[in-house]
């Protein structure tokens, strides 16, 4: 990471002989949509949430793809890991938690530098492309008119005539600067729909079995926490899952959907203490 890049992290507890849990938020997701569950989570371990490349106060880049965003992790890792004496003096590692598109920026890092990832936790989603877009959403968001709002609730009236779901306009609202000068949306929107190929995609060239006999595998203890009310995650996932992640443990949650760490808050982090906790 270079001077003119910038990451917003923010941090919850104290470093203790545990490694820190970095967590990466979803598109559209910030740190502190994370802020309760991180907060708890915080209690014997340094947290470290994140908002990615393109999202709230984080920098502004050309660039959204998964080895970026890889990179951007690692960046973190190196930088405020807890080294590991057992590694070199310099060693650096996390433990790793990412939900949908922060999950295959987990999974990205942890394939391609397993040396910075102890654990990897990957909320509802799978290594794989999809079909579906968010492109209606950032059309909404472009297209909504900010020159004059003064209130959240006349933001919503005016959102909710392209996005009828009242917790996706909630959820998106979160993000829309309303105080500190000019009304913003805190996403580079342009970047994030011209990069949307690539965020619902897998990257090129990263697979279990790469041509010349090289192996994109992470050996360590992974747990796919998924939403049994979302399609996400599909049964016909789980090989190519356990393809990449030999290790991989699959843990869904009762009632909830794409959102399971919202819907259902206690349930996840219970099921994320439980994984990160063993020896």
């Amino acid at each position: 990471m270079t001077g003119e890049t910038m990451l917003n992290i923010v941090p919850q507890g104290s470093y203790t002989t545990e490694p820190p849990l970095l967590i990466a938020p979803g598109l559209f997701g910030s740190a502190r949509n994370w802020g309760v569950i991180a907060k708890r989570l915080s209690e014997d371990r340094r947290v470290l949430a994140l908002d990615m490349r393109n999202h709230g106060d984080s920098f502004w880049s050309d660039t959204q793809d998964y080895p970026a965003m890889a990179s951007d992790l690692a960046w973190v890792i190196e930088n405020q890991g807890r080294a590991n004496p057992a590694k070199g003096p310099l060693a650096r590692e996390a433990d790793v938690m990412g939900h949908s598109m922060g999950g295959k920026a987990s999974m990205v890092l942890a394939l391609t530098r397993p040396d910075l990832v102890r654990k990897l936790v990957v909320a509802d989603i799978a290594p794989v492309a999809y079909e579906h877009s968010h492109s209606g959403l950032i059309e909404a968001m472009q297209e909504m008119d900010l020159s004059d709002l003064t209130s959240r609730s006349e933001a919503d009236r005016r959102l909710g005539e392209r996005v009828s779901d009242p917790g996706t306009r909630a959820f998106l609202l979160q993000s829309l600067e309303l105080r500190d000068g000019p009304v913003r949306w805190k996403f580079n929107l342009d970047v994030l729909q011209r990069a949307m190929p690539a965020i619902v995609g897998w990257p090129a060239g990263i697979e279990p079995q790469l041509a010349g006999g090289g192996q994109a595998v992470f050996n360590g203890p992974a747990l796919f926490i998924y939403g049994e009310n979302s399609s996400y995650v599909q049964p016909a996932d789980r090989g190519r899952i356990q393809d990449f992640f030999p290790k991989a443990e699959f843990i869904g949650i009762e009632g909830a959907g794409h959102w399971l760490h919202a819907e259902k808050p206690r349930e996840f982090e219970a099921i994320v203490a439980e994984f990160l906790s063993r020896g």
